[in-house]
């Protein structure tokens, strides 16, 4: 039950007279849209967030000092836990912190290899950012297309390195192993099949009155905001600056690819959103 600020009684005193028109709303660490990932102590305005106090730490495991017990080698295993989304990015950068360090030069076939199946986890990391993002709003067949895609690229990646979600297919100065045989056909297979499944996607959300009023000029951060919070990827490139270390900074042969980095200016949701799309598009 609410009371209106105004039929308190007078023996009470309004300390915050903005809950006249605010409230405020505790968000996590459980609750269906964080996963237990952190807190928010949101101040809201209708459907405006005024002011957000975070309570972070919750995903801290203390991963700097179990590498201090580790062998180069051993540490690839922990980072496939870092982001249980993207464990091939995170393998890539150890490993490639490492190699840097020794001085090592990498096969060609290795570099290829590491591109294809990290662009590839790329789209299943999106995928589940658009179909748990789409869950949220209510567009329960958005979530079971989204994952299907990325089922078929668990599978790529469980073929070659035998690991679903924490593969620890690279390893400092190449690969685990060589791709088995027949996974070009299996790739072939899933890129011929992807396009429509992305033209179905763009059907259901980049034309819903709903998706669009729910994400057009909604949690807009500004270009100057991006940098000085310290966004990247998709957050940042959706305040329209582009930057992509594949670009400015290439490695594993990126420099030899021919792809565009999607860039929104408007700082939304949607824009987010939508380099997100690009981006999946430029990854197959």
């Amino acid at each position: 039950m609410s009371v209106a600020v105004e039929n308190i009684p007078s023996q009470f005193e309004v300390l915050d007279q903005s809950l006249e028109s605010q409230m405020t709303l505790s968000m996590g660490p459980q609750h269906p849209s964080t996963h237990g990932v952190l807190r928010l102590e949101l101040q809201l305005d209708g459907e405006m967030v005024v002011k957000t106090v975070p309570d972070i730490g919750y995903l801290h495991t203390g991963m700097e000092k179990l590498f201090e017990y580790k062998k180069y080698q051993q540490g690839i295993v922990i980072t496939d836990r870092m982001d249980y989304l993207n464990p091939l990015g995170n393998n890539l950068a150890y490993v490639m912190a490492a190699e840097k360090l020794l001085g090592l030069e990498i096969p060609e076939r290795a570099q290829i290899i590491r591109v294809m199946t990290c662009e590839l986890q790329r789209i299943a990391s999106h995928m589940v950012w658009l179909g748990t993002h789409a869950l949220d709003i209510g567009a329960m067949s958005v979530f079971f297309y989204c994952f299907r895609q990325r089922e078929k690229i668990l599978n790529l990646i469980e073929a070659c390195s035998g690991g679903r979600m924490t593969p620890s297919y690279f390893r400092i100065g190449g690969l685990m192993m060589d791709l088995p045989a027949g996974f070009d056909r299996r790739v072939k297979q899933f890129l011929e099949d992807f396009p429509a499944a992305m033209e179905m996607l763009e059907t259901l959300v980049s034309g819903n009155t709903i998706w669009q009023s729910r994400t057009k000029g909604i949690g807009i951060i500004t270009a100057e905001e991006a940098i000085d919070w310290g966004l990247t990827g998709p957050c940042l490139r959706g305040s329209g600056v582009n930057l992509d270390l594949r670009k400015v900074n290439p490695y594993s042969g990126y420099e030899t690819y021919d792809f565009d980095i999607p860039v929104e200016p408007d700082g939304d949701v949607w824009a987010r959103y939508r380099v997100r799309m690009r981006e999946m598009y430029e990854s197959y």
